[in-house]
């Protein structure tokens, strides 16, 4: 062997050499150091679970529950790992179906998400259903049971407040904000639900299961060192207090309209009715999509929360801003009396009023106690028209301004989803009406709260808020407190104090006092509570609708704002009921009944004729829901045979749902 030869020998041992010791310290370090690639190798002796977390409890202001978890179970499929020989016959016995429908929901599956992933073949299987297949789940690869919660209310009260959650759809997955969630997982869609979805929601768990050669989950991969646990979401306490929300649901009931009820010191909401509603219990488990396509072609909209979108002219009630305006304004003094004789006739056309005889406007609590039109109408336009503002179209924007700081115009910031603003007009949306050539004669209406104004009963609850605690409210909401946590960042906004307009005490105080004449001598006697000073205002509002492109004039909304008691006030409330007649007939008992209820946890026996009259009383129009209802059908006929077009394996289950519909359209509404 020459000298040459020895080292190029070393060199090629040396490389063969180093060479080994690489794959021998990579192949350590994959079985020995990491877990993660031990288990993508291990695949088919160790499963992958997915545990998903109870979501947050909710409790009402006294502890109650409203809204807790049940556990229930999906069965999942992967399409692709289904052999071709599995026992169909026995799976479709444990399932309690016969072959083509499991067919049916197995194509409906493995089209949903692909065949190579997971998807939802039958939620939320009854305990029967999940007992037998437990039992012979080995027999069955590609399947697997899925744990989850689904939410359950004790009560049927409150759906539009707690919302209902559903499945994250394709388009949600795509959005930024929802990308910690994959297909499958459910996340809130409306309500508290919705707002409060990072805290309610908890975090998902991962659990590790070794699997026998019966592809049976038998144990944790060592003993759960590498499963990461799931976290339950954190709960909400209300402000709400059930027993006055079911109160107010069943005062409301076969009624259009809405009831909210604050607590001016806090800006927590006691109530908030919209009605009609719907027990929440239907929007939960397998059936959901079934009960909220009938629920969304339902007339009388049980899925519309009138309480923040609901937009109405206020009538009366807005009458209390308008003087709290005038006077600050200094347009006139509490002293300050108008000769109406039955009508306001300075614009050249009579607006009437309530009141014909004499003296009835002497001055201002008399002028609120017998809601006197005239009265407000002029001084309205003393207002807008005064010197100091320089003209008619400064006025207005200072008016504007005003009313814009008693949180009019814009949405309130309650804690609920889609909340509307209603409308508050200013100089550029008269210029507009009016192509610029308009004084105050053309908005005059507005000063008895008619004309281009509305507002929803979320923000005339407010605006009570606003008299009672003599200029600040806080932003009105529903939760008190996160987790046990009252001082969770998320609620700091809701600790707020908002100052409005720097309208002195004694302005405040006038104003109280005549809403306080309203309901002890004025229009809103119904209200009188013994013991209780109760301050209010009735609202008579005129109501229009559109039939066949015509206007028709419709029975006049029903309005009622007050709060109590004057001295100490601890709720402030708002009720609006839909083509009712007149303020104090119906939405003052419906207001009145649920001050008493909550100041004093009781009924007088004196006034339970009122609970028995709106217990029995149906206020719903036929005729108008039935015109509404008819519009509303040909709209999911038109959504229908769009989606038709664009999913045509389905077009058969597509034309049954539709007969269906028009059966139950037909025998509801007989059209």
């Amino acid at each position: 062997m020459s000298f040459a030869s020895t080292p190029r020998r070393y060199v090629i041992w040396s490389i063969f050499t180093g060479v080994a010791l690489v794959i021998i310290v990579k192949l350590l370090f994959l079985q020995v150091f990491n877990d993660q690639y031990k288990i993508l190798a291990q695949d088919i002796a160790i499963t992958k679970k997915v545990i998903y977390p109870p979501r947050g409890v909710i409790y009402d202001r006294r502890g109650k529950v409203m809204l807790y978890n049940q556990v229930v179970y999906d069965l999942m499929v992967t399409a692709y790992e289904v052999p071709d020989n599995i026992d169909t016959m026995m799976l479709c016995n444990a399932l309690g179906i016969d072959t083509t429908e499991y067919k049916k929901l197995f194509h409906r599956a493995s089209v949903k998400n692909g065949p190579r992933r997971k998807s939802v073949m039958i939620e939320q299987l009854t305990p029967e259903q999940t007992a037998r297949l437990q039992e012979n789940m080995y027999a069955f690869p590609g399947f697997e049971l899925s744990e989850r919660y689904i939410r359950t209310y004790p009560d049927p009260h409150a759906a539009l407040i707690l919302g209902y959650i559903g499945e994250i759809s394709p388009s949600k997955l795509k959005e930024q904000r929802y990308a910690s969630y994959r297909q499958g997982d459910y996340l809130g869609i409306n309500g508290l639900e919705y707002t409060y979805e990072e805290v309610l929601r908890g975090q998902r768990g991962i659990h590790f299961l070794e699997r026998d050669n019966f592809n049976r989950p038998t144990e944790p991969y060592r003993k759960g060192a590498l499963d990461t646990p799931a976290i339950a979401g954190k709960s909400l306490e209300l402000y709400l207090d059930a027993e006055l929300q079911a109160y107010g649901e069943q005062l409301m009931a076969n009624k259009i309209g809405s009831v909210v009820a604050i607590d001016p010191k806090t800006g927590g909401i006691l109530a908030m009715v919209s009605s009609p509603s719907y027990d929440p219990n239907l929007l939960r488990g397998r059936h959901r999509s079934k009960n909220f396509a009938r629920l969304e072609l339902d007339a009388t909209k049980p899925l519309y929360n009138r309480a923040i979108k609901g937009e109405y002219q206020p009538g009366s009630a807005m009458k209390p801003m308008t003087a709290l305006v005038a006077l600050d304004a200094g347009v006139i003094t509490p002293s300050f009396g108008f000769p109406c004789m039955g009508g306001y006739y300075n614009c050249g056309r009579r607006i009437g009023c309530t009141h014909s005889g004499g003296g009835h406007a002497a001055n201002l609590r008399l002028a609120l106690a017998n809601s006197c039109n005239a009265y407000f109408v002029h001084i309205l336009r003393l207002l807008v028209d005064s010197k100091k503002f320089g003209s008619v179209k400064k006025g207005v924007q200072r008016w504007h301004d005003y009313y814009s700081d008693f949180g009019f115009g814009h949405p309130t910031g309650v804690d609920l989803p889609y909340e509307r603003g209603g409308l508050l007009p200013d100089s550029s949306y008269y210029n507009n009406m009016y192509r610029g050539n308009w004084n105050s004669c053309n908005m005059l209406f507005v000063g008895m709260g008619q004309g281009e104004v509305a507002l929803t009963p979320v923000q005339l609850a407010n605006s009570m808020c606003i008299i009672a605690n003599k200029g600040y409210y806080y932003t009105p909401h529903l939760v008190k407190s996160i987790g046990g946590n009252p001082k969770d960042t998320i609620l700091r906004k809701y600790h707020v104090k908002h100052k409005v307009t720097n309208i002195p005490d004694t302005v405040y105080n006038i104003v109280a006092l005549g809403m306080q004449d309203v309901v002890e001598r004025g229009t809103g006697r119904v209200a009188i509570l013994p013991g209780v000073s109760v301050c209010a205002k009735t609202g008579t509002v005129e109501n229009k609708a559109i039939v066949d492109g015509q206007v028709v004039k419709m029975k006049d909304h029903s309005v009622f704002v007050a709060f109590a008691p004057r001295e100490d006030p601890k709720i402030a409330i708002a009720v609006i009921v839909e083509n009712a007649g007149f303020g104090a007939t119906w939405a003052g008992p419906v207001a009145s009944l649920m001050m008493e209820k909550y100041l004093t946890d009781s009924i007088a026996t004196n006034r339970k004729h009122l609970e028995t009259r709106l217990y029995n009383a149906n206020l719903i129009n036929p005729y108008v829901y039935t015109i509404d209802a008819a519009q509303r059908l040909k709209d999911r006929l038109r959504w229908e045979t769009r989606m038709e077009r664009t999913r045509m394996s389905d077009s058969l289950q597509h034309a049954q749902d539709s007969i269906r519909i028009k059966r139950w359209f037909k025998k509801t509404y007989g059209i």
